[in-house]
């Protein structure tokens, strides 16, 4: 078992198989290749929290974005997937950062940019997706709205 102080959860303890790399970091933070990806209690899977095993104050709100929408349909060109070791969009794990925002209505989801996750090799990266129906800032109580 590994330690690491995280900043949400205080001492935790981890294996290295649960570690999540990134080769080339996240955006802004290309320096930082290796989380860990822990859920809240309470949000039964759907919000967690993205922990920096090299920082330990560094770590992201990150959403489920099907969990918001449903119809999210993120497609990764070629050599995204070929990166990543998958043939289709679909072979793959995704989340989205959250700016955490008070009160928490106002809070953002970057649909645009997601974490695309194989979790059979725990290889990531940060994608930029060609699709205009999404933006880096979508407020959360859209989403609200939408489900009733």
């Amino acid at each position: 078992m590994l330690k690491l102080s995280s900043k949400y959860f205080g001492e935790i303890e981890y294996q290295e198989e649960d570690v999540l790399t990134f080769p080339k970091g996240l955006f802004a933070f290309e320096e930082e290749t290796k989380f860990l990806l822990l859920p809240f209690s309470g949000s039964s899977g759907t919000l967690l929290c993205l922990q920096s095993i090299a920082t330990p104050q560094l770590a992201f709100v990150v959403m489920n974005p099907f969990s918001l929408d449903g119809s999210y349909a993120p497609v990764l060109q070629p050599e995204e997937l070929e990166y990543l070791g998958v043939k289709d969009s679909t072979e793959l794990c995704y989340y989205v950062l959250c700016g955490v925002k008070n009160p928490v209505s106002s809070s953002t989801v970057n649909l645009q940019c997601p974490i695309a996750i194989n979790d059979r090799i725990c290889t990531c990266m940060q994608v930029i997706l060609e699709d205009d129906r999404y933006s880096m800032r979508h407020l959360l109580s859209e989403f609200q709205a939408k489900e009733g």
